[in-house]
């Protein structure tokens, strides 16, 4: 299938780069637009990229009421730190979640991409170096192709989940399925400790932050609706929830279109997904 390619740089000093978002700069500031890709450039004509088809663990997630929480860094910071390497970036040095340093002062690279989300990031595949097509050029991604993206890499690696959403050309999303599920096999990176469908008990947000290993999407909704208990980690309520929320999705291969309440359970403080990842294929807003 076809996506545009876009040439750009990739600096990182002062920003908060996690496993699957990171700062581009386009060599073309006109290039979404020409593109017809709604991205939201900053004043210094950077953008804010989606990588598309991987969800890493959150660094650093703000609910819309409540303090900023993160899952278990040691996972979460491995993949964004394997992000930028595969960019070709070392000795970063970080104050906190922030970049202070790193080298050299930025790479180049290119993205494959053909829309943006609601919050205006090109959902994109992401390629370190120089690429021989024109800038802006369509390019028929094949397997081939899909494996030299640092997407395809972060799976095969484990050291992000698979998380689809609808606009993903089902051959792309199959090939990185078998990425996904070899790294589970091996039990390589987070799958290490993953208990999104055996089951996660959670006692206090402490769990969530630092101990229990889940698909970033469930942890992000656990977080929201904990967050509007004034820190209670009740579960009682928690698939009314998710049901209020309104996430719909596909479950693969029933191609049943469903809400995200429905594929959730919720045994006492013992919440668990019913498919694994892979098998579900959100719809955007």
């Amino acid at each position: 299938m076809s996506l545009s390619l876009v040439k750009g740089q990739f600096k990182i000093v002062r920003s908060q780069p996690d496993g699957d978002s990171i700062h581009f700069y386009p060599d073309d500031k006109e290039a979404f637009t020409k593109l017809n890709v709604s991205a939201h450039l900053s004043a210094v004509g950077s953008v804010q990229l989606r990588l598309d088809a991987i969800d890493a663990l959150e660094t650093h997630y703000t609910p819309r009421s409540g303090t900023t929480q993160h899952q278990p860094l040691d996972l979460a910071h491995a993949a964004a730190d394997r992000l930028l390497a595969l960019l070709g970036f070392t000795d970063i040095q970080r104050d906190g979640e922030t970049i202070t340093s790193a080298t050299p002062d930025q790479t180049p690279g290119y993205i494959l991409t053909r829309f943006a989300d609601k919050y205006g990031r090109p959902v994109c595949f992401l390629y370190a170096g120089n690429s021989d097509q024109a800038d802006l050029s369509p390019v028929y991604v094949t397997t081939e192709i899909l494996q030299g993206s640092v997407n395809h890499q972060l799976l095969a690696e484990g050291l992000v989940y698979p998380t689809f959403y609808s606009q993903l050309y089902p051959d792309l999303r199959t090939e990185l399925t078998s990425a996904a599920q070899n790294a589970r096999t091996a039990g390589t990176g987070i799958w290490q400790k993953d208990a999104t469908t055996s089951g996660a008990t959670i006692s206090s947000l402490t769990d969530l932050d630092d101990q229990i290993v889940i698909v970033p999407k469930l942890f992000r909704r656990l977080v929201d609706y904990i967050a509007l208990g004034a820190g209670s980690t009740a579960l009682d309520g928690f698939t009314n929830f998710l049901a209020s929320r309104g996430d719909r999705l596909i479950v693969i291969p029933d191609t049943h279109v469903t809400g995200f309440d429905t594929v959730v359970e919720v045994t006492g403080q013992t919440v668990r997904l019913t498919h694994p990842p892979e098998e579900l294929v959100f719809i955007e807003a």
